[in-house]
């Protein structure tokens, strides 16, 4: 994806990048998120709102955007089943939320771990 493309799609609001995200992850069946060298994953707490929670991407492109200026994240995959399997039972018991997509102005849609599961099937019934 192009740098303008990357930045046209991190500028929408916080449901478009949203809508973005559901298409793109059902087509594509993989989320990502950042790990740093230890292969922690990057949690984010926001002492405006209370919560802390796990920022995903739909691809590669938009983790590596996100992650400019910090050395040690990388992005990493995870297969949508393996997501659904693993990930949100974990997230739930640990009382993460999920930050969708993070924009260029620092907004991020938060969701609970199954409901975001549940719009991801729902997009899928669509392909």
């Amino acid at each position: 994806m192009s740098n303008d493309g990357l930045a046209e799609i991190l500028g929408l609001d916080g449901e478009e990048r949203y809508d973005y995200f559901l298409s793109l992850v059902a087509e594509e069946r993989e989320v990502w998120i950042l790990v740093n060298a230890d292969n922690r994953f990057l949690k984010i707490s926001s002492e405006d709102e209370g919560v802390e929670y796990l920022p995903v991407w739909p691809a590669s492109a938009f983790a590596m955007e996100y992650a400019k200026g910090a050395d040690d994240l990388s992005p990493k995959s995870i297969s949508l089943p393996d997501f659904f399997r693993k990930w949100v039972p974990g997230l739930s018991k640990d009382g993460l939320e999920v930050g969708v997509l993070p924009g260029l102005d620092k907004t991020v849609w938060i969701t609970e771990a199954e409901e975001l599961k549940r719009d991801l099937q729902d997009a899928m019934s669509d392909f």
